[in-house]
């Protein structure tokens, strides 16, 4: 069954039951607690749960979204943040997202990990890209640079953020949540591509999985770090989840399906039959094209 992220609808909201009651009116009788969920949203939403009003297909960190996060530098609520008490409140922060996943019935919580501090090169390259210097020698060069950069620097910072995940498996285990580790659009996020089998298979938890996200993806594959198609066919079968969602060249992603230039018709299938296929809107789409986009993906996946 299909759900919806409330990252479309959640800023626009003081109560959680209206936020719920409008996703519902689209058509969608599960929904994704995004990560801008914020406490005063958190009675309504409650109050919808125990009247047996929605179900929830995932969670996505941090969530409920503490307030000293919204206050603070994203630095202090990485996983692979330098310093252990800046890990330590996100580690703590995770355990409440599943506490609350488990109290919401809901079987999945998203996971970001970190990442590599290097700045922000990702969006450099779209730059170049939007300019028409995609493949430039500008663009190679500055892509090689930041391979580099990456490369020499990443070692700690992705052990630190398995050391922490190997934490919140343990206890998310004992709930009986399972975390899907999602697929990002920046490269010197982590895990890149080279490095997210390697650490699936090092922590080999059976609560651990891959979230794949279509619009990430396909900006990787619009700046030349990957085929989406052949990443999706080594990931796929190890996918809990995905976030559904179209992508305009370069990198305008979180745009209804059929709405831009992600291959759906070939990259869905590739999905195992049991995916958590979450919707995941920018606020600016209305209604009438989300319903629309529904109609075309029921047309070509079904329900």
């Amino acid at each position: 069954m299909l759900s919806f992220s409330t990252c479309w609808n959640s800023g626009r909201h003081t109560a959680g039951d209206t936020m719920l009651r409008e996703i519902k009116e689209l058509g969608f009788e599960q929904i994704e607690l995004g990560h801008g969920i914020r406490l005063s949203l958190m009675p309504g939403i409650q109050q919808m749960y125990d009247a047996g009003e929605i179900r929830f297909s995932s969670l996505h960190n941090f969530c409920p979204l503490p307030v000293e996060v919204m206050h603070a530098s994203p630095d202090c609520y990485l996983l692979s943040a330098a310093y252990s008490n800046e890990r330590d409140r996100a580690i703590k922060h995770t355990f409440q997202t599943i506490d609350f996943a488990q109290r919401l019935g809901a079987p999945f919580v998203v996971m970001h990990m970190g990442e590599v501090p290097i700045g922000p090169v990702t969006d450099s390259l779209i730059k170049l890209a939007k300019a028409g210097k995609l493949l430039s020698r500008e663009f190679v060069r500055q892509k090689l640079r930041v391979v580099k950069k990456r490369e020499a620097a990443a070692a700690p910072y992705l052990q630190r953020s398995k050391d922490a995940l190997r934490k919140i498996a343990d206890y998310a285990g004992e709930r009986n949540i399972r975390l899907g580790v999602e697929g990002r659009r920046g490269y010197e996020e982590i895990p890149s591509e080279r490095e997210f089998p390697e650490l699936l298979d090092e922590l080999n938890s059976p609560v651990l999985g891959y979230w794949h996200d279509l619009g990430h993806i396909q900006i990787k594959e619009n700046l030349c770090f990957l085929n989406h198609e052949e990443w999706l066919k080594k990931m796929g079968p190890r996918a809990f989840g995905c976030h559904v969602q179209d992508c305009i060249w370069p990198a305008q992603d979180h745009q209804p399906p059929f709405a831009g230039d992600v291959d759906l018709k070939k990259l869905v299938p590739l999905l195992p039959p049991a995916c958590s296929m979450v919707w995941e809107m920018s606020p600016r789409k209305t209604a009438v094209e989300i319903r629309q986009s529904v109609a075309k993906w029921k047309e070509h996946f079904g329900e």
